[in-house]
């Protein structure tokens, strides 16, 4: 399996550090607010790139973190008249719920920067003896980030390019009260409080962590000094992604992660995503209009390194793709129950045999970069192979294991086959009976309130020939 190195700049054979097992660190959201569908990107596709591991046979130790405290999240409280924790606490809930709909799997571990303030006090601590971080007066701890040698190798800027960048800031350094840097590119590790925020005490000052410090420092906990893989979305290769290096290496003495990985961005109707543009949305938002199965499948539509474009046609596409997948699925699953043959003929399993050509194309593309538009493709094909050979004359284990080819894949892709709804169904099967009842009672009052019932519950009745019929809307 080949993925791309941001650090090496080409495909590079992935080898873990440990035999079987992988340590994979991704850069979770800042919790302010919920999460937009560009935050949804790195969530879905590095979750598909673990499922492919896990399919392989790896055992994965999978750590996304929730930053927690940071100055949008005090802003908020603020405005609210809150603790900054109640708007934290508010937002990943919120966050999990929408993750939970995307079905994208919960991390092995997900860290809150607000519990390891000991450890980030540890490192700024042994970076400041090792001569790579110093205190100022005010209490503000900076990085020395010329004494690092190879800052700059993962986002390849040069030092010295980046200082004259600097240099035309030069006055708003000194508005900004940042004169009392060593270096104009030098960074915070720690910096005071202020009025009204939330603070820890430290050797140098009450104040807060960086943001950089805090992904080194959830990283070495959770996985170790040295790491497999560090992903993320491509806007944090610099400065986030370039500063988490130099402080992890020159703490730790030891490289910081073996491979990185970036998502492209996501664009909206060719333009960049921004409020000012109106073209803001939320994984919310578009929970309104579609299943966030469609969301996912249509992330999973482009390779992940692409600039994607998101836009109604293609979500709509995207909509019409993933029905095709779950009617052939579900035309499976009727055909089976019709079914009356039990053994399998030798036919069939010549005929199942040669389905194993699309999943030798899925593991093809996924070994190549975790290729899901192509991976997407050969599931395509292999639908196009079941709706072709799948009949109700078929015998039960054929169709069964038929099935379980697709199911397997598309649980790969993290595509759900089968709404686990049965209880639900149950329910609404119940409401239908009722509205009959209600109707030949002529109590048509009751009936037209349980349609209207279940209509906000998203199911739409048809009124047919052979009785009443359900759909989803």
């Amino acid at each position: 399996m080949k993925i791309y190195n941001t650090m090496s700049r080409q495909k590079e054979e992935f080898v873990p550090l440990q035999d079987g097992k992988v340590s994979m660190y991704v850069c979770g959201p800042t919790v302010y607010n919920l999460i937009h569908i560009g935050n949804a990107r790195p969530m879905i596709v590095f979750d598909t790139f673990r499922r492919y591991l896990e399919y392989k046979g790896y055992d994965v130790n999978y750590v996304s973190n929730f930053t927690d405290v940071d100055d949008k999240i005090i802003q908020k409280a603020n405005e609210e008249g809150v603790d900054a924790s109640v708007i934290s606490q508010r937002y990943i809930e919120e966050c999990k719920k929408d993750m939970a709909a995307m079905n994208v799997m919960p991390a092995t571990t997900h860290p809150l920067a607000t519990q390891e303030i000991q450890g980030m006090i540890d490192m700024i601590q042994t970076l400041i003896d090792k001569g790579y971080a110093y205190p100022t007066a005010d209490g503000t701890v900076y990085y020395r980030t010329r004494k690092f040698a190879d800052y700059g190798k993962l986002s390849h800027k040069n030092l010295d390019d980046l200082e004259a960048g600097h240099r035309s800031d030069s006055h708003q350094l000194k508005v900004s009260g940042e004169d009392t840097k060593e270096d104009p590119l030098d960074f915070v590790l720690w910096k005071p409080k202020k009025e009204g925020e939330p603070y820890w005490e430290s050797p140098w000052c009450d104040g807060r962590p960086g943001w950089h410090i805090e992904c080194s420092v959830m990283s070495k906990k959770y996985l170790a000094d040295e790491i497999d893989i560090h992903a993320g979305g491509e806007d944090l290769i610099f400065p986030h992604h370039e500063n988490e290096i130099a402080q992890s290496e020159a703490a730790n003495g030891v490289p910081f992660a073996k491979y990185w990985m970036h998502n492209g961005f996501l664009n909206i109707n060719n333009q960049k995503m921004s409020k000012s543009l109106g073209n803001f949305f939320t994984v919310r938002d578009i929970a309104e209009k579609y299943d966030l199965q469609v969301l996912r499948f249509f992330m999973l539509s482009a390779h992940y390194r692409s600039p994607l474009n998101f836009s109604a046609d293609l979500m709509e596409a995207a909509k019409n793709g993933l029905d095709r997948i779950v009617t052939a699925a579900g035309n499976l699953k009727h055909l089976e129950d019709a079914s009356t043959v039990t053994a399998m003929t030798d036919e069939e399993k010549a005929t199942f045999e040669a389905s194993e050509s699309y999943v030798k194309k899925f593991e093809a593309a996924m070994d190549d970069d975790a290729n899901t538009a192509d991976a997407v493709s050969a599931v395509f094909e292999l639908v196009k192979f079941i709706n072709t050979n799948a009949t109700s004359e078929n015998s039960k284990v054929y169709l069964d294991l038929l099935y379980d080819r697709l199911h397997t894949l598309c649980d790969v892709l993290g595509i759900i086959l089968t709404q686990k709804e049965e209880n639900l169904d149950a329910d609404i099967e119940a409401l239908i009976r009722e509205r009959q009842d209600a109707r030949k009672a002529k109590n048509f009052a009751r009936a037209d309130e349980i349609r209207d019932q279940l209509l906000q519950m998203g199911i739409v009745l048809e009124d047919t020939r052979e009785g009443v019929k359900w759909k989803r809307a």
